[in-house]
């Protein structure tokens, strides 16, 4: 595995992802991967070669294996961390179909043409839909392969011994699992984790609707008042002295007239003006 690809596309993942996502993601990486890798494979290395039964007849270990066995907790692990991933690479990819977008909009239109995106990395628009629906879809995922473990293994348990009498066992034979403690244990903390990662996929998801939602009420309430304050300065036209109201250019201020009187220069007495 090439451990720097791999921490470029934690840190992807990481950088679009909210509190929840990164909790989720380093739940994933440090409880579930890592110990897939370092030490489940090595438990399970021995299942079928310390799988003994008390009989000699050829074929019986094996058909009795493969009963209670049919799918391997290593194989089922391995897919399960497969498919729950691959909806973060999704949001990714869709960041980068945005980048490309906008880089192409530059190099047609000039350095400084309006943006397409506002912020490439923001989930608005089709890449909230994208990392809403890679939430579900990893819930869901986790939940199926949970329904797969308890219908194949009930109570996510193996038992010390198990009887067989499929053919070609010559009757019914006692079988033995090699270190079924230690597997039962590793099966426990493996299943408890994915429920912890069902609960924060959900959690998460039900942030992001919730935070939808009110961004939508905030906007419509804002709206609104712009309209209603619209409304009243259209209505709200300036009305003269006696009661006539005027529109727009029409409107003039009204100039008070002073009377003359006796003290203003240039006049004279009407007694004064007799001849």
């Amino acid at each position: 595995m090439n451990w720097g690809v791999f921490e470029g596309l934690l840190s992807g993942v990481n950088k679009y992802s909210t509190a929840f996502g990164r909790i989720w993601l380093s739940l994933v990486f440090i409880f579930r991967l890592l110990v897939y890798v370092v030490a489940a494979e090595r438990v399970w290395s021995d299942d079928h070669k310390d799988f003994d039964c008390n009989t000699l007849q050829p074929g019986c270990t094996n058909v009795c294996f493969d009963h209670f066995f049919p799918v391997s907790h290593i194989r089922l692990w391995a897919l399960q961390l497969i498919l729950v991933t691959c909806p973060s690479l999704l949001v990714i990819m869709h960041v980068a179909y945005r980048e490309d977008r906008e880089r192409k909009n530059r190099e047609k239109n000039g350095e400084n043409c309006p943006r397409l995106y506002s912020n490439t990395g923001k989930k608005h628009g089709g890449l909230w839909w994208t990392y809403l629906l890679s939430l579900v879809f990893k819930a869901g995922v986790d939940v199926v392969f949970l329904y797969i473990f308890y219908h194949f293994y009930r109570n996510y348990t193996l038992p010390r011994v198990v009887k067989c009498e499929l053919p070609p066992c010559p009757n019914v034979v006692d079988c033995f699992i090699s270190r079924p403690t230690e597997k039962n244990v590793f099966t426990l903390f493996m299943v408890v984790t994915a429920c912890i990662c069902v609960v924060l996929s959900l959690v998460e998801a039900a942030y992001l609707i919730g935070k939808r939602c009110r961004e939508c009420l905030l906007g419509s309430s804002e709206e609104s008042c712009r309209n209603r304050q619209d409304c009243t300065l259209s209505y709200a036209e300036p009305v003269g002295m006696a009661g006539q109201v005027f529109h727009g250019a029409d409107y003039k201020p009204p100039t008070a007239s002073i009377p003359p009187t006796a003290a203003s220069p240039g006049t004279l007495p009407e007694e004064e003006a007799l001849p």
